[in-house]
């Protein structure tokens, strides 16, 4: 007969890691949508009750806003990576599409941006707090193409928001990531035309 060794103090719980909670929660959030995920939903995949779920989040929003900073520090597309100086503004602003394009699709589970998609859930607090989050994206696009177009800041910026979002809409409906590049590279032709080097 075989004994397995128990390390944890009979009668205590296992000490709850909100850390990975949030990871876990990301997941269901990014693949699902907010509206689409309950509370139960939450509390089953964390492995905890509601008391405990309350006690350490608030609520379901208080949990998707710590989600969507972690999305930020580690899911989302580095603004501050791709938007370079050394090369064209054009250049920059495609080689973030190109970067979406490919983390959009790279989930099939968790597909598209989790921050748009955020933007068109039906709770007002929660949509204000991805819209904080993409608006935060576009000022980072317009500041970038206004320090050497400034004329253009807007409407770039405006064309970008649109495309990027057109990405992850269709990301989400299943397309192809070669689809999606197919896309990169006719609104790269764009750009270059309208922000010459």
């Amino acid at each position: 007969m075989t004994t397995t060794k128990n390390n944890r103090t009979p009668g205590r719980p296992r000490k709850f890691d909100a850390g990975q909670a949030i990871v876990i929660a990301q997941s269901l959030f990014h693949s699902r949508g907010y509206d689409e995920v309950s509370v139960a939903d939450l509390t089953s995949a964390l492995g905890i009750n509601p008391p405990s779920f309350y006690a350490a989040f608030g609520s379901k929003l208080g949990l998707y806003t710590r989600v969507l900073d972690r999305y930020a520090e580690h899911g989302a597309i580095p603004f501050s990576e791709l938007l370079r100086d050394d090369r064209s503004v054009a250049a920059s602003l495609i080689a973030v599409l190109e970067e979406a394009a490919r983390r959009y699709a790279a989930d099939p589970a968790a597909s598209g941006c989790m921050v748009l998609e955020g933007t068109h859930c039906n709770d007002p607090q929660a949509r204000e707090a991805a819209c904080s989050f993409q608006h935060a994206a576009e000022l980072a696009i317009q500041h970038f193409i206004a320090r050497r177009h400034p004329q253009d800041a807007v409407r770039v910026t405006d064309f970008m928001g649109t495309l990027m979002a057109g990405l992850s809409a269709r990301a989400r409906a299943g397309q192809s990531l070669a689809r999606l590049q197919e896309t990169v590279r006719l609104g790269g032709q764009v750009l270059e035309k309208m922000l010459p080097a």
